[in-house]
């Protein structure tokens, strides 16, 4: 049974910098496209940044303007995520998405905390 654990979160102040780690276990990243999401309560999970399963494409969120990076090694089977000049907006859980087909894996989340 396949499985991605998130990693890197905590409590950081307001311009300061953060990478999240995705780790995949059980199975190869490869063909998978992967995703982060966050999500704030009361909200529903938003889309912060996607890669293409090469690493040759990827797309943010309208709201990192510039600010986050998203990136992989598939030889480590992991996704990564920096993410610099953190606003106090930016609090919420992030969660690491693997998709592939019909297959989907979804970690458990990490929290991040933007606080002065």
């Amino acid at each position: 049974q396949g499985e991605v654990v998130e990693s890197g979160g905590g409590l950081v102040q307001p311009g300061g910098s953060l990478r999240l780690s995705c780790i995949a276990s059980g199975f190869s990243v490869e063909p998978y496209a992967m995703h982060w999401y966050r999500q704030v309560p009361g909200k529903g999970r938003e889309l912060v940044a996607s890669i293409s399963p090469a690493g040759n494409s990827v797309n943010y969120g309208d709201f990192v303007k510039g600010r986050f990076v998203v990136s992989r090694d598939n030889d480590k089977n992991a996704m990564y995520l920096q993410m610099d000049s953190l606003k106090l907006e930016d609090t919420a859980v992030y969660y690491c998405k693997a998709a592939y087909g019909i297959n989907t894996y979804w970690g458990q989340g990490t929290q991040v905390t933007v606080s002065s």
